[in-house]
């Protein structure tokens, strides 16, 4: 069964229209420039929550990888390993929740994002045209993938491309960073002497999952493209590196792939945040690393097969074939 913020969510949406007109969305959005977009008005919809119903989290609080006792040690966290800084982990506990943190590691100003629905985790720089830019969640989907808006401009953002899809920062993208998602249990044993984001004080039954079943549903939640090709399921994971993906079905089998000037590995023992109620019970999906041919790690996500298509229709599938 759903639970109830996922039942309700469900309802809202799927009993509202979609008015997909600015007029409507004007009251809510007074600062948007909604005569700049690059999308069509009809491919947005309300995703139940209204505009900061999932609040951002803004300058976190962090504590000693040591003294953290909460988090199991399967559970997702997204690992920010930044030269000259100490690392950090933002768990995915907190992010399924919050969905962005706006945070400062050294000097500079970053953007933990996660979108549950396309399971796309996303660590972006918040520079942009020399401005800092602090995110807030919209309400709105667009491909069932959460719409970012930034505070400054009002401006709403693609999460999964990182890009501006409406307002003054229509087209700009913004720059990934090299982060990664992984177990709690391989972030602290590298990372002994790291960080790691302290709990929210907000009501929220952190360490449960609200989407209790969601990356076994035979398709996704407020979604109505084509589904991918090559009769690769909805749900299915998939390493996303610029405009190619490798399906984790086929990095479960192989564990270790270069191809495309990529090397991509996967090792098991990170829960599915998407899988049971509690999220450190998750189904083992493995924890997949991303690096150019001198080791370094490259920017990239680990999201459903239906939001690549949806985001790059005319991108590569990488099937071994």
């Amino acid at each position: 069964m759903r639970n109830l913020l996922f039942a309700a969510a469900a309802a809202v949406s799927l009993t509202m229209p979609a008015q997909a007109d600015p007029n409507f969305w004007q009251h809510e959005w007074p600062n948007t420039d909604f005569s700049q977009r690059s999308v069509d008005w009809i491919e947005i919809m309300s995703g139940g929550p209204p505009r900061d119903g999932i609040p951002a989290i803004d300058g976190p609080s962090f504590i000693a990888v040591g003294d953290e006792t909460r988090i199991g040690a399967t559970e997702p966290v997204v690992a920010v390993e930044i030269d000259g800084e100490t690392p950090r982990a933002y768990p995915i506990r907190y992010l399924t929740w919050h969905e962005i943190v706006n945070d400062v590691v050294g000097d500079l100003p970053i953007a933990v994002t996660f979108c549950p629905l396309c399971n796309s985790a996303i660590t972006f720089d918040r520079r942009v045209e020399g401005a800092v830019l602090s995110f807030g969640v919209s309400g709105k989907l667009r491909n069932s993938d959460m719409i970012m808006y930034d505070r400054e401009t009002e401006s709403w953002w693609q999460q999964a491309i990182g890009e501006g899809v409406v307002g003054v920062h229509t087209g700009t993208e913004l720059t990934a960073l090299p982060t990664w998602m992984e177990s709690w249990a391989e972030f602290s044993a590298r990372n002994p002497d790291g960080l790691v984001m302290d709990e929210p004080r907000a009501a929220r039954a952190y360490g449960q999952n609200p989407y209790v079943g969601y990356d076994s549903l035979r398709s996704p939640f407020l979604y109505s493209g084509e589904n991918p090709p090559h009769d690769i399921p909805p749900l299915v994971r998939v390493v996303r590196v610029g405009d190619r993906a490798w399906p984790l079905t086929r990095m479960a089998e192989i564990e270790e792939v270069t191809e495309a000037g990529v090397t991509i590995s996967w090792r098991s023992g990170q829960s599915s945040a998407l899988d049971s109620r509690a999220i450190s019970a998750g189904r083992d999906v493995g924890t997949i690393r991303v690096r150019d041919d001198a080791g370094n790690d490259l920017p990239h996500d680990v999201m459903f097969a239906f939001a690549f298509h949806a985001f790059w229709p005319d991108g590569t599938w990488m099937l071994g074939e």
